[in-house]
């Protein structure tokens, strides 16, 4: 059966349905028909028993027993005088008497006496109508077979059509076909279904694009400073006697770029799979970001960036410092990166009950509500491009976000164009 299209089982269901009315119908017309009829004269014999137990003593008691004769052709007389007429079965004298049903019942008058009836049905043969309904049934059969193979094949189609469609949508999905559009319509499953679709369309569409633009900035990322690796090498192996301390400084200064890059990249995927281990312990945090401040400061305060910390007092959480450093020094070079002309950063340290936020706060252009939702994604990287004080890999947001929901703190952003972004996040503290 797992191999059976949609709508040939829903075809072979219905039809089965309606061959299985069928079959009742010739079952209860004909084969069963004398006996129903049977059972229905014993039970108007008993509702005629009771009536007359509940009349015994009206008045109009006589004009009752005369309606159960006309109306429900039952005949109710004294015991004593009741004798089973011999009557032959009046469409074929030789065949056998009609068959017939008596009961017999007492009843207790108002004066005490005592009154034994009995009442007599008749149950006139079924044959010629038996016939009759048979001959019917022939045509309503065949008239029902061919309407049910009818409309069970119009709503097996109209059920199996959208889904077929949406399978046949789903397997060019999975071949890499992101412009795949789903259409549901019928149901209103179907149409929910084809709406998720879409929805995952898009989200598959859009992680494909972001994923190729990762690997084109990693690829550039890789072969410049690997080119001007190569060709300082060449040159200073050619000659030798011409090395200078900033040809050999830039080659250093390329090397920890792609160390830096690839640490990313392998910090992703660990994250990603659930891998890194957390080493955490008590230690003073605003201490930690201070060190990191005036170490960025360093780097960046020859190109004019100027880091400014403001914060409520020491603090101390029970974290990995080392992790939660990185995640701090990812904001700095983001907000260095698209910090504008006015290269001016700040970072807050603010406490609010038994939670500390970091925020780190950027004059720079701002984000525009529709990339919010994806700046935290690992393929994104923003379109704005902006001169680099410091060396970065466009990943540093995707690691913050793994790194602080491995903590199980909380993350998020405060931008508006034109007014720069604030990013932040909020640990416990110890």
């Amino acid at each position: 059966m797992d191999n059976v299209r949609l709508k040939w089982r829903i075809f072979m269901f219905l039809l089965g349905f309606c061959a299985l009315l069928i079959v009742m119908l010739w079952l209860m017309q004909t084969v069963l028909l004398t006996e129903t009829y049977k059972l229905i004269r014993r039970m108007e014999i008993r509702e005629a028993v009771a009536l007359v137990e509940k009349n015994i003593n009206q008045s109009d008691l006589q004009a009752i027993i005369a309606d159960l004769g006309t109306e429900k052709e039952i005949l109710v007389m004294p015991a004593q005088e009741f004798l089973v007429p011999d009557r032959p079965n009046p469409g074929n004298p030789n065949r056998r008497p009609m068959e017939s049903v008596t009961e017999t019942k007492d009843f207790t008058l108002s004066d005490g006496r005592n009154l034994s009836l009995t009442f007599h049905a008749i149950i006139t043969p079924m044959d010629a109508t038996i016939s009759t309904l048979r001959f019917q049934l022939y045509i309503i059969s065949g008239v029902m077979l061919f309407c049910a193979v009818v409309l069970a094949v119009i709503i097996a189609r109209r059920i199996s059509k959208p889904i077929e469609k949406i399978s046949e949508g789903a397997k060019s999905l999975a071949v890499g076909r992101y412009d795949t559009h789903f259409t549901g319509h019928g149901f209103l499953e179907i149409r929910e279904l084809s709406d998720t679709l879409n929805i995952a369309v898009g989200e598959l569409s859009q992680t494909d694009n972001l994923r190729r633009e990762l690997m084109a900035n990693v690829s550039h990322d890789l072969r410049t400073p690997l080119a001007l690796i190569y060709s300082y090498a060449e040159m200073m192996h050619d000659f030798p006697a011409e090395v200078t301390p900033e040809q050999t400084q830039l080659i250093m200064d390329e090397s920890k770029r792609l160390a830096s890059l690839v640490n990313d990249i392998l910090d992703v995927s660990q994250l990603e799979a659930g891998v890194m281990e957390l080493h955490a312990s008590v230690y003073n945090l605003t201490e930690s970001l201070s060190e990191t401040i005036s170490r960025v400061t360093e780097l960046a305060g020859s190109d004019g960036y100027a880091i400014h910390f403001e914060h409520d007092g020491e603090r101390y959480v029970n974290a990995d410092e080392i992790k939660i450093t990185q995640v701090f020094y990812n904001l700095l070079l983001n907000a260095i990166h698209y910090s504008g002309d006015g290269k001016i950063i700040t970072v807050r340290q603010d406490t609010a009950g038994n939670k500390v936020r970091i925020s780190v706060i950027d004059c720079g252009k701002g984000i525009t509500q529709k990339n919010i939702p994806h700046i935290w994604e690992r393929y994104y990287r923003g379109s704005e491009t902006h001169k680099r004080a410091i060396a970065g890999t466009g990943l540093g947001l995707s690691i913050v976000k793994k790194i602080i929901e491995l903590h199980g703190g909380t993350y998020g952003v405060i931008s508006e164009q034109s007014k720069g972004s604030t990013f932040w996040f909020e640990l416990d503290i110890a």
